[in-house]
């Protein structure tokens, strides 16, 4: 390969040769191999609560040392997280940094990590720090974040690229609402927001729309509330839910449209009422 194209000078000493993209690009498929391997590397503010929780969830702690200076290494599966000094005015209620880890289907990992949360705290982590996000059936993401506030987000490889922020153009009316809300709740992590939507939503389009779709907005808006501590209104949309008449897919729907159908049962038999489009 011809290495030298051009050679300068600067104060009497030669440079290193300037080399052609095509001979950049030659070198580079000789000489290294597309094998690397990316670790993040986040701040930690507390280490000891960082080492305890990942090892709650099942992480093999690689390295471990605190002093002359931080450095926390953790194995789970596939993939590696390490951890250094944080900056000292970082404070661990912000969104202090994160990484993202792709994986073919996120149900298993969120499934083996709320699994491991309630046998070693007797809860699902959902409020706080360190926490989990829910995870609704058939979603492609959700977030654990640590006791430092770091973001580690699971996503699913097969993710559509683009997002429609406001819903779907291909959508109208509550339908539309409702998929504004899934992309603020399940890519945004802003529950707040995905609530208002919801609320707004269903005064606006609520009467006119399909009996589903109103049960769907009416339990996302149910779990929200819970999530929120917003239960005032929770007697009023639960009777709202009660009365309508759904079948026994459609049920299976609504259920779908949450991260826990159990916090429906109050406001929605297990089989189609009386009456129903099944009977």
């Amino acid at each position: 390969m011809q290495a030298i194209v051009a050679f300068c000078r600067d104060g009497g000493g030669l440079q290193s040769p300037v080399l052609s993209t095509d001979e950049v690009l030659t070198m580079l498929d000789e000489s290294v191999q597309p094998n690397e391997t990316t670790v993040p590397m986040l701040p930690c503010v507390a280490p000891e609560e960082t080492l305890a929780f990942w090892r709650a969830l099942g992480f093999a702690v690689t390295y471990e040392q605190t002093k002359p200076y931080l450095y926390l290494a953790f194995r789970w599966r596939g993939f590696d997280l390490h951890y250094g000094r944080a900056p000292g005015n970082l404070q661990p209620s912000e969104n202090t940094g994160g990484c993202l880890v792709m994986v073919d289907t996120v149900a298993p990992y969120h499934a083996a990590f709320t699994e491991a949360m309630r046998r070693t705290y007797g809860k699902v982590l959902a409020k706080g720090l360190p926490r989990i996000t829910r995870y609704r059936p058939g979603a492609s993401r959700f977030t654990v974040t640590d006791p430092s506030g770091n973001s580690i987000i699971f996503i699913q490889r097969d993710e559509p690229a683009e997002l429609e922020y406001g819903g779907s153009k291909q959508l109208q009316g509550l339908a539309r609402v409702l998929d504004n809300a899934r992309i603020l709740r399940d890519f945004k992590n802003d529950d707040l927001a995905s609530f208002r939507a919801l609320n707004s939503g269903l005064r606006r389009y609520g009467d006119a729309a399909p009996a589903v779709q109103q049960a769907a907005v009416l339990a996302v808006l149910i779990e929200l509330s819970m999530a929120l501590e917003k239960p005032e209104r929770l007697p009023e949309w639960g009777a709202r839910l009660r009365q309508l008449d759904l079948t026994t897919a459609e049920r299976a729907e609504v259920e779908s449209a949450v991260a826990d159908p159990t916090l429906l049962e109050p406001w929605m038999p297990a089989t189609p009422r009386e009456g129903g489009r099944d009977s």
